[in-house]
């Protein structure tokens, strides 16, 4: 699905997914209500319910009944909170997007202020949330999130100290060329940053989580990790991969070739047995994990033409204009 066309009616889209959050959805709703109908900005409430199983769905269906601005998308399944933020991201109307969790522990009270910043710096396109008192356990959220933080800024380049507020605010320009999943969401700055968006960092409140089961635990650090290294792909070598692939396998390639030669001189001018030197299987596994890697670096090349070429290569060409006298 393709971002919609903005609509002139709706100046900001408010996006949370929600998974197994019936006990916070009334508070959530309620909440974000009393915030920005006293705002002057037209608004709407994207809530994506990703796959819940304890009732959320049917509570949104409930709650949207009355309330023309509360728009629920519904997941056929438990895809993940980047999927329900790109689903989001998807259905927004507005100029300007912004993520929020469903579990009450972001502050809708900080949006006002954080869209008249939004106003007053036409140059930047996203601000993201600083949780700077953040409200959860010190050594399975908050210290794993502080070394997180550090690795994800020194790695994309984009220096945030808090990568995994969901609370950020983003110009509709600055996204609309972003597709995320998996854990991609913390990094849509840095994803954004790519396409030239200009990423600044506010403050914002965090309470503690209140009502209903966190879904977040140690083994999430792992996959952001593993995110992080594609993430450091994509910003460095997308668009050039034999730089990635080509370069690894030259550091095979001729180191193996160099080994192969050196024995085939020992057996012509020496006459030793090579057959039983581990050099030699050395020689020949660098060799071809070398080439391997320097093939794939030539199909990836080919594959970002292809990307970048949608319209494939054309068998011939026309001349502007017709030879003189004709």
């Amino acid at each position: 699905m393709t971002m919609p066309a903005a609509s002139d009616d709706i100046r900001v889209s408010l996006i949370a997914p929600i998974y197994n959050e019936y006990e916070n959805l009334p508070d959530l709703v309620a909440r974000v209500e009393s915030v920005m109908s006293a705002q002057p900005r037209s608004w709407e409430f994207i809530c994506v319910n990703d796959g819940s199983r304890d009732g959320s769905d049917r509570l949104l269906e409930e709650l949207a009944t009355s309330r023309p601005w509360l728009r629920p998308v519904f997941l056929r399944r438990n895809y993940g909170q980047s999927t329900a933020m790109q689903a989001g991201f998807d259905a927004a109307r507005g100029e300007v997007l912004i993520t929020i969790d469903g579990d009450m522990q972001n502050d809708p009270g900080d949006i006002p202020r954080l869209l008249d910043m939004l106003d007053e710096r036409p140059e930047i396109d996203i601000i993201s949330g600083w949780r700077r008192h953040r409200q959860d356990k010190t050594f399975s959220r908050k210290i794993p999130s502080m070394i997180a933080n550090r690795l994800i800024s020194n790695v994309t380049g984009v220096r945030l100290h808090d990568y995994g507020c969901s609370l950020k605010l983003y110009r509709r320009s600055a996204v609309e060329h972003v597709k995320i999943y998996g854990e991609l969401h913390r990094f849509i700055p840095a994803l954004a940053h790519e396409y030239g968006a200009k990423v600044m960092e506010a403050e914002v409140n965090h309470y503690p989580r209140t009502k209903g089961v966190s879904k977040y635990g140690i083994d999430r650090t792992i996959r952001v990790l593993l995110d992080l290294l594609w993430v450091k792909f994509l910003l460095r070598f997308l668009h050039r991969p034999m730089h990635a692939f080509g370069g690894l396998g030259a550091l095979l390639f001729f180191p193996g070739l160099l080994i192969l030669a050196y024995l085939v001189g020992v057996k012509l001018f020496v006459g030793a047995d090579i057959g039983g030197r581990p050099l030699l299987l050395m020689g020949a596994m660098f060799t071809l994990m070398g080439a391997n890697f320097i093939g794939l670096g030539i199909l990836g090349e080919l594959l970002t033409r292809i990307w970048h070429e949608p319209g494939g290569k054309a068998q011939y060409l026309l001349r502007d204009e017709p030879p003189d006298g004709k």
